[in-house]
């Protein structure tokens, strides 16, 4: 067996050997009165008096001196094996002490295999220690033998017993221990992912919606600035999309501000008329051709909104990269959901070399409602994004 270690075992040991003191002091002080009262001067008294004391005094000294250099536990443990044989060889209160000090062996020995090596040597010793006193007698082996024995074999299975509990005492604390250690461990690592989430949830928030106004108000700008003398009315129409676009922005800013970002409660509606905005905008800034059938069906407001990013993260792609002159948009209801295909003829690309945020946002976006973004596109034909979203029950029917 090992060594029991840790914090259940010493607080057991120390609470035991706090309740086991109290009872100690009363029976070596009835002990010495025993001694004193039964004994002949002369007879044995002074030296079972002095072997007594012995023991009380290293018992004294280890227990309000518990780190002392002189006296410790093993050396008690010693004295106390040499006291039990002289007290047998004087025939004076040896089993008395014996019983007495059973806990000490367990208590000081602190593992089983050093506990019980110290509970043989003191049967040994007292059993010498009869033997010189009385031979081999049938009162030393009827008595006295038989009856150390018996001490001693309850004395091991009630040690062994207690070593037991407090081992499973002290694994059962380790498991514990650990378990709190994981637990907080794992509850941080929940606090930063969580943390991490939300960095990426409002990135990609602000990707899809202040970054996108903004890079179309420079768009706007620029093309306004550069139109001004030679045609003031398309610089005055496209100073009015720079203003109703900033007012946008602004309002999404501030539901950013006021909601964290977060959907809006999941009410059933339809995503038509919001892509029929975004779209009337779209050809107002651009001037290009944009062929959209947009089905009137229902969905959830998460749903509506997922459409409506990926449709503002299409055209702005469509705006900035693609060189198009015409853009589909169709949203469809399908069995299984709802279904938003945009297209363009513009100068497409290889998708397995796009690095770009929205396209990864737009796919995260989807995926969070349990549907799939798929891209198609080659260098010089165009881009296909086909964006599946399965609805919730009590949404799939059509306005």
């Amino acid at each position: 067996m090992t060594a029991l270690a840790g914090p259940s075992a010493d607080a057991f040991w120390a609470t035991s050997l706090r309740r086991w003191n109290a009872v100690c002091w009363v029976l070596f002080a009835a002990m010495a009165v025993g001694i004193a009262a039964l004994g002949r001067p002369g007879g044995g008294m002074y030296e079972a008096l002095a072997l007594l004391g012995s023991v009380v005094l290293c018992y004294a000294v280890l227990d309000r001196f518990p780190d002392n250099p002189v006296v410790r536990p093993h050396g008690y443990l010693t004295v106390l094996v040499l006291a039990l044989g002289g007290l047998a060889y004087l025939r004076t209160s040896y089993a008395a002490l014996f019983m007495v000090t059973l806990p000490h062996y367990w208590m000081f020995g602190r593992t089983p295999r050093i506990s019980m090596g110290f509970l043989g040597l003191a049967t040994a010793s007292t059993l010498l220690g009869s033997w010189l006193l009385q031979g081999w007698s049938a009162e030393f082996l009827g008595e006295t033998a038989v009856s150390t024995l018996i001490v001693v074999a309850v004395g091991v299975l009630i040690g062994l017993w207690a070593h037991s509990v407090v081992a499973q005492s002290t694994e059962r604390a380790r498991l514990i221990e650990e378990l709190e250690r994981t637990q907080a461990q794992l509850s941080a690592a929940h606090q930063r992912q969580g943390a991490a989430d939300e960095r990426e949830r409002l990135a990609r928030e602000i990707h899809d919606t202040l970054a996108q106004g903004f890079a179309s108000i420079v768009v706007l700008a620029e093309a306004a600035r550069a139109a001004m003398a030679a045609d003031p009315g398309r610089s005055a129409q496209q100073l009015r999309s720079i203003e109703s676009t900033a007012r946008e922005n602004l309002a999404e800013a501030r539901e950013l501000v006021g909601q964290g970002g977060q959907a809006g409660a999941a009410v059933a509606g339809s995503a038509a008329p919001a892509l029929r905005r975004v779209l009337d905008r779209f050809v107002e800034d651009t001037g290009l051709t944009v062929d959209a059938d947009l089905a009137d069906l229902d969905c959830d407001q998460r749903t509506r909104i997922a459409l409506l990013r990926c449709t503002q993260e299409s055209l702005a792609n469509v705006r900035k990269h693609a060189r198009a002159s015409t853009v589909g948009v169709v949203l469809a209801r399908r069995p299984y959901g709802v279904e938003l295909e945009i297209t363009d003829d513009g100068a497409g690309f290889v998708v397995e070399e796009s690095r770009g945020f929205g396209l990864d946002g737009m796919r995260k976006r989807v995926a969070e409602l349990g549907g799939r973004l798929t891209v198609t596109s080659s260098v010089g034909d165009g881009t296909r994004i086909l964006a599946s979203i399965p609805l919730a029950q009590g949404t799939e029917g059509a306005a």
